[in-house]
């Protein structure tokens, strides 16, 4: 690796205009840094992009190499492949505007439209790749396409949803909404409550109305000031309701909920926009260790709900928890065949995500997460939101597309015969793909 690094070093380094890092010097150390602490790469060479042509560049002579290589965001001040969704969510905020995405502010915006892209306004506007209308980028040959109804459209069908398996993405034309501020309600439910309040949710949202986004997670309570004594360190279920339309309208829906909340723990108010973008920002900061599993259910039946509830007892980390979030609304109005982003018609989306800190924690908090996976898995209906699998299930990627498989390997043989775009949740060319048959 040290030769080809090299190799591709001395073919940019007079034309690139961005940086250059090598082992050992200044800023390598800290852009070498990912936000699952989980691990710790050491490449040869980190080529920061300043422009286009330097994509080009980096392309073409990584590719003529042969040498191992990612595509990673960064910070960039406009829509650009590089750009974060606090840089997107800051720009469009100042005319009163959004762009449905996810829910950390320091996520790269581009992987997350890629893979799907989901957040606090799935249900109203759909999912963030629902909502582009034209893609710019550079493809294994080093070659700027556009990509989008009209140009390249089974690219663009694949870039929906797809993933990172067909070239890098340096800029994205998007549709806008108008909004500016929701309504944000939140409440801890006590144990005793949890299947009742499940039950609820269930059925609720099977019902409610596109404005209405409520997401529970079951986890163990933190030892937190605004956290009710009796509730410390006991297995709870966090809700968060935001309510995109009027404000008098969505009372009747989070009144519901909070009625099953410890009073103590009940907040409700009208949030700007900006503030709910980020208020997740230090739940999942960079350097800690992240491990997750997910798919969906059709139904959340009794018996997957009853193992979930056993389970946080088990919990081996304060900071663990099982994520559950309805979809349907905007997201499932749009055609299975339009977007190459799996499974719409099952609504219910499960996550296990472990969250943790310390090396020697490591086997207790996956093994937890696999454990209980194995335990549900039977109830769920196959797939699986590539946004959300961990990098040892390269095996679950064709259950992501499911019907879609076969289109998805046609495009990525023609725009990436040799697979170079493959640290990914990967879909392999044609001719790689019989080879492992």
């Amino acid at each position: 690796m040290i030769k080809a690094s090299e190799e591709v070093y001395s073919s940019l380094h007079r034309r690139f205009k961005g940086d250059l890092l090598r082992p050992g010097e200044g800023g390598y150390e800290y852009a070498r840094g990912v936000w699952n602490g989980m691990f710790a790469r050491s490449p040869g060479l980190i080529a920061r992009c300043a422009d286009v042509s330097d994509v080009q560049s980096a392309i073409r002579a990584t590719a003529a190499t042969g040498i191992l290589t990612a595509v990673r965001c960064g910070g960039q001040a406009r829509f650009a492949g590089g750009c974060l969704l606090g840089s997107v969510d800051t720009a469009t905020q100042r005319v009163g505007l959004v762009f449905p995405s996810g829910v950390v502010s320091h996520t790269g915006a581009a992987g997350l439209i890629l893979g799907g892209g989901t957040g606090w306004l799935t249900r109203r506007f759909g999912l963030s790749c629902d909502n582009v209308e034209g893609f710019t980028l550079v493809t294994a040959d080093a070659s700027l396409v556009r990509a989008n109804a009209r140009e390249n459209a089974d690219l663009f069908w694949a870039l929906r949803g797809g993933g990172g398996n067909f070239g890098v993405v340096t800029e994205f034309e998007v549709k806008l909404h108008p909004l500016t501020s929701v309504v944000l309600a939140e409440g801890l439910t006590p144990e005793a409550g949890i299947r009742k309040l499940l039950d609820c949710w269930r059925d609720l949202m099977a019902e409610a109305p596109l404005d209405l986004k409520w997401n529970v997670n079951l986890r163990v309570a933190p030892h937190a000031k605004n956290v009710p004594m009796e509730l410390r360190g006991r297995p709870v279920v966090s809700n968060s309701m935001v309510w995109t339309g009027p404000a008098e309208a969505g009372h009747k829906y989070m009144d519901r909920a909070l009625s099953m909340c410890s009073p103590d723990s009940v907040s409700s108010t009208i949030v700007p926009f900006m503030d709910l973008q980020t208020m997740a920002d230090s739940d999942f900061p960079h350097g800690r260790r992240y491990y997750t599993k997910s798919g969906y259910f059709t139904y959340l039946d009794d018996n997957s709900i009853d193992r979930m509830v056993d389970s946080v007892a088990s919990i081996p980390s304060a900071e663990t928890m099982i994520e559950l979030a309805y979809l349907g609304g905007a997201a499932a109005q749009v055609a299975a065949k339009e977007t190459a982003f799996g499974d719409r018609s099952a609504p219910f989306v499960m996550t296990l995500l472990a969250n943790w800190s310390e090396t020697s924690a490591d086997a207790a908090n996956i093994s937890w997460v696999r454990g209980l996976f194995n335990q549900l898995r039977p109830a769920m209906k196959p797939g699986v939101y590539v946004n959300f699998m961990s990098g040892d299930e390269q095996e679950r990627v064709p259950e992501a597309y499911q019907e879609r498989w076969d289109r998805m390997v046609e495009v990525k043989s023609h725009y990436d015969p040799n697979n170079l775009f493959r640290l990914n949740q990967n879909v392999p060319p044609r001719q790689l793909a019989a080879k492992n048959l």
